[in-house]
């Protein structure tokens, strides 16, 4: 990856809608070359796949969780059954594996409490193989961003 590379996927992360000929202009390019770099970095799996990403405030998703996640063992069967789980939930955005206290932790977008209060009761807890969970609420957004400086 060279640093025209490193240009063109800056520009596709901060707006993928731009024609390769906007991004040819940008980057002193021949549109052709913009798009033979563009598929290129597809095929190596350095751009895995295009996404819109919603305002989740706009969609009665702004009520934003991370709860820990504790197992009661650590064995791969146990992980693995959880794991299997949990990517089911539509709720969950993110679920990361993690060391320290607690074995995962989850990003979860609900409506509010309430809504937070029935996907505990109906759904995570009902999960096999957990032990317990922390629930902190998100008070409000600092940063974030999709976009991978390099």
């Amino acid at each position: 990856m060279d640093t025209t590379d490193k240009k063109l996927l800056a520009l596709l992360q901060q707006n993928t809608k731009r024609t390769t000929k906007e991004l040819s202009v940008k980057l002193h390019l021949s549109v052709t070359a913009v798009y033979e770099r563009i598929r290129k970095l597809e095929r190596e799996g350095i751009i895995s796949h295009y996404v819109a990403l919603l305002n989740r405030n706009k969609i009665n998703k702004g009520f934003v969780v991370f709860c820990h996640i504790k197992l009661i063992q650590h064995s791969k069967e146990f992980l693995t059954k959880f794991e299997q789980e949990v990517v089911k939930l539509d709720e969950i955005l993110e679920c990361f594996h993690v060391s320290g206290d607690y074995d995962y932790i989850l990003k979860i977008c609900v409506k509010d409490m309430e809504e937070y209060r029935e996907f505990m009761v109906t759904k995570l807890t009902t999960l096999q193989h957990i032990g317990s969970t922390h629930s902190t609420f998100m008070i409000g957004e600092v940063k974030n961003t999709t976009e991978f400086v390099l």
